[in-house]
């Protein structure tokens, strides 16, 4: 057994849990944090994805231990209260989802994208940014266009060059 303590989206969290326990098993069982999904468990499909210490990590192959003195960020932490995230809201005006399995996880891995402040939002780099990332109910384009509205949204002073291809 070992004593991890950390930040899960605000809230300070403390258990003893066994050694092997994966981030990914803590968020869900002990947290009750079920947004985050489990799909491969080899880091293949990115349904597992969070923030860990401001860095978008698959959770799957992230020991809890491994996490203790962090801070933890998961789907349902990016929404503020009643108020949804920008990258949530774009999902939603996008039909940027189907079955819903991959979304939490893809949500987190283009929240994490577009807190860099890209500077280009041109396919190849959307693409890029979601490669570890895999949706297999739709093509892209959808979650595509939910990337440039919720930058849009996050960003709206960008250069035009950047935005080209948004529809407000």
């Amino acid at each position: 057994m070992v004593r991890v303590e950390f930040q899960v989206n605000g809230e300070r969290r403390a258990e003893d849990i066994e050694d092997r326990t994966l981030l990914v098993e803590f968020l869900r069982q002990k947290c009750g944090l079920t947004g985050t999904h489990v799909g491969c468990d080899t880091t293949q499909c990115g349904a597992c994805t969070v923030k860990l210490n401001g860095v978008a990590v698959k959770s799957c192959t992230v020991l809890a231990a491994q996490a203790s003195g962090g801070e933890v960020v998961t789907v349902e932490g990016l929404s503020n209260g009643g108020t949804l995230h920008p990258v949530q809201e774009a999902f939603i005006q996008c039909h940027g989802l189907q079955c819903g399995f991959c979304t939490p996880g893809m949500m987190m891995a283009i929240e994490y994208f577009l807190s860099k402040r890209p500077v280009s939002l041109d396919d190849d780099v959307i693409h890029t940014a979601l490669e570890g990332n895999i949706c297999r109910c739709t093509g892209y384009v959808n979650i595509i266009e939910a990337v440039r509205r919720a930058a849009y949204r996050m960003y709206p002073d960008l250069p035009k060059h950047v935005m080209a291809k948004v529809a407000a």
